[in-house]
Formats: structure tokens, sequence, C-alpha cells
């Protein structure tokens, strides 16, 4: 969905993030809805038509460029889009039920009508159009209101990682800038999009901070303010972190095993936390179907949370939620200067697929950008 030269925002389901979705079962109400006409020209975009490895992008110039449906709604020029792994993860099939669902609740539509699907979580742009109930934008705005010290590159990088981390760190984490002073961090998976945000905001909040990440990437991790970096390729973790002082929150954005040892470093019987951003919540309903899979998920984080809880720490899963106000302040630490964009490369409109393999190897140090404008 950020693969496009413009796209649609509703304020009230996605605030700002530029994480939009077109409109593909509601028609548009009688009554004036909108500022302006409904356009009737079409515009390049990248989408597919079935669910598979890279191959399965297609370029196309006969997108039609999105209208209006709803008077909360604005239509947004794209400048720059990022792609994050659960782009790559949804053009393989990842989460299509939840999508399905999400777009038909009614389950009237047949399955693939979907198709062609545009990727993408997050853009930078400017306000073309709004509708008559808009009141928080206007045509002309740089959104989602970007920092003034950011480009659209910058800011496209942001939205979703940002957030992601935003709601694992304060609103499952409850951590916040009044109670982080001196708490022990430690965060896995450091380098990526996700945690090299986590790292700034646990610094603007005067947390000591501890990165988990490859030792080509200390450097970078020192330089947003990592306290202690250890490198996970030179040894046993559980070594490594067994010198070190018991922590009072983790965060965990790489799962698999790390889940079954990490736990032990919280500190026991104080409220120490651990957070996880690898869930099966997705995979439990493309696997077993939205009401199974739903329950499946219930019976996993609840038996979870009970066997830690009777340890002395706290489990928690968290995910992206999409929230205006949190993106307010997010802007106000980036203005500031305590959170500064992190980008390892960007690609032209023209090299989409490229960036999808770039993402899908892995090993991220930051985002991928896509320039669009």
């Amino acid at each position: 969905m950020g693969f496009l030269k413009t796209c649609v925002l509703r304020r009230n389901a996605c605030t700002a993030v530029c994480f939009w979705r077109r409109q593909f079962i509601q028609k548009p109400s009688v009554r004036k809805i909108s500022t302006t006409s409904p356009r009737s020209t079409v515009m390049p975009a990248w989408v597919i038509d079935k669910y598979g490895s890279n191959e399965v992008l297609r370029f196309t110039q006969n997108m039609m460029i999105p209208m209006i449906h709803y008077p909360n709604e604005v239509i947004i020029k794209v400048h720059a889009a990022s792609i994050n792994p659960i782009d790559v993860n949804m053009r393989s099939g990842y989460g299509a039920t939840a999508l399905n669902m999400k777009r038909d609740p009614l389950h009237i539509k047949i399955k693939g009508e979907e198709f062609p699907l545009t990727l993408g979580r997050d853009v930078s742009g400017v306000v073309m159009e709004c509708g008559l109930d808009v009141r928080y934008f206007k045509p002309g705005d740089e959104v989602s209101h970007k920092p003034k010290s950011l480009t659209h590159g910058q800011a496209a990088s942001l939205p979703y990682v940002a957030l992601t981390a935003w709601s694992a760190i304060n609103k499952i984490g409850g951590l916040n800038d009044k109670n982080c002073a001196g708490k022990r961090v430690l965060i896995l998976g450091a380098s990526g999009g996700v945690g090299t945000f986590a790292i700034q905001v646990m610094k603007a909040w005067d947390a000591h901070v501890t990165a988990v990440c490859s030792q080509d990437a200390s450097e970078l991790v020192r330089k947003l303010g990592a306290d202690d970096v250890i490198d996970y390729k030179s040894g046993n973790m559980e070594e490594q972190l067994k010198y070190l002082k018991p922590f009072d929150f983790i965060l965990d954005s790489v799962g698999g095993s790390t889940e079954t040892w990490a736990l032990n470093f919280l500190k026991k019987w104080s409220g120490a936390t651990y957070v996880t951003l690898v869930t099966p919540f997705l995979l439990n309903m493309d696997r077993l179907g939205i009401a199974d899979g739903m329950l499946q998920t219930g019976v996993t984080v609840g038996s979870k949370t009970l066997k830690h809880f009777w340890q002395g720490v706290h489990y928690r899963w968290a995910f992206f939620m999409a929230s205006g106000p949190y993106l307010d302040d997010i802007a106000e630490l980036v203005d500031a200067g305590k959170i500064q964009p992190v980008i390892e490369k960007t690609f032209p409109f023209s090299k989409v697929p490229e960036a999808f393999l770039k993402v899908e190897r892995g090993h991220a140090r930051g985002k991928t950008v896509v320039s669009v404008v």
C-alpha cells in the first residue's frame, strides 16, 4: 500500500501514520463527502496478483487513483515509502486471512478477490484532498504531520517501526519518560528498524541500554546511545549475559530460541517485563482459520503469561498499534534531536523488487526506503 503514487488515509482508523487501506467493499455515499470531484485518472503502482516469491511483484501504470469514500478520509500524494519485514511476509501470503477479514467482514467476497494487491505499510507525502469531516489535515499538509526536520524519505522510515516499538515499550511495557530513568533495558535485534528506534527512545528517557546485535553493527548502535553492546555471533549469549546485572525490561524482536532463556535475565519479583514482537497470531489464523486461530493464540499467550508470572516476571506480546497522538509524541522527540531515522539504503520507485530482496535477506541496519517522487 506504500507503493502507489497516491493513497487514501482514514484519520480514525489509521491516524496520520500514512498506514492506509483502499476501500474494496463499500460504495461512496450519495451525499458529497469530498472537497473535490472524484478523480478518474490512473497512476503507476507495484502490485501482486498472487502470493509467492519476489517474482510475483508486477509494475502497472494503470492503477486507478483512489477516491474518497468516507468524509473522514484524505488522499495523499506519496513522496516516499519504506519496506518492513511484514511486507515481504505478506507478499508470500502471511496474514491473508486477517487481511481479507478486515476488508470483507461479512465474508461475501470470493477467495482471491483481494488481487491485485498493493503492499506497503507506511509512507510520507502531501495531502491532496480531504473529506468534508476532516479537520486535523488540509490540502498541502505534509503528513503525518511530518517532523519539520526530516525529508520525506526519512519520515517514511519511521511510522511502522516507531509505533511498533512505542506500543511494546509504552503501551504494553508501561515505560515512559517519567519512570524509565535508571532502568536496565535489554534489546534483542537492536540493529533493525524497531531496535534502532527503541534504543533512542530508551536513551531519551534515561534508561541504561544493552544492545544485542552482530559485531559489524556495534558502531551504529553505540552511536545511537547503547551503553553496552553484545555480539550474538561471538559466543553463547547466555554466558555473555550472566556477567551483567539483571534487567528491568527486555524487548525481543528476534524470537525463536531467545524466548527459552531471555526471561532468566530479568529481575525477579520486581515488576520486570519481557515483551516479544514475535507472535503466532496471524500464523494461527492462516493455518487454523479465524475462530480456531484466535482460540489457539489465546491459549498460548495465556499459558505463557501464567507460567512466567509464577516465576516472578511478566511475559507480554506486542504488535503495531496505529495512533496519531503517539506519532505526535514521536515527532516532538525527532524535532528535539533525540531520535533520528536510521536508513540503510534508498531505492528508486523502479527498483521496488530489489528493495524487497534487500529486506528479505535480513541483517538490517535500520530501514530500507523507496523514493516515489
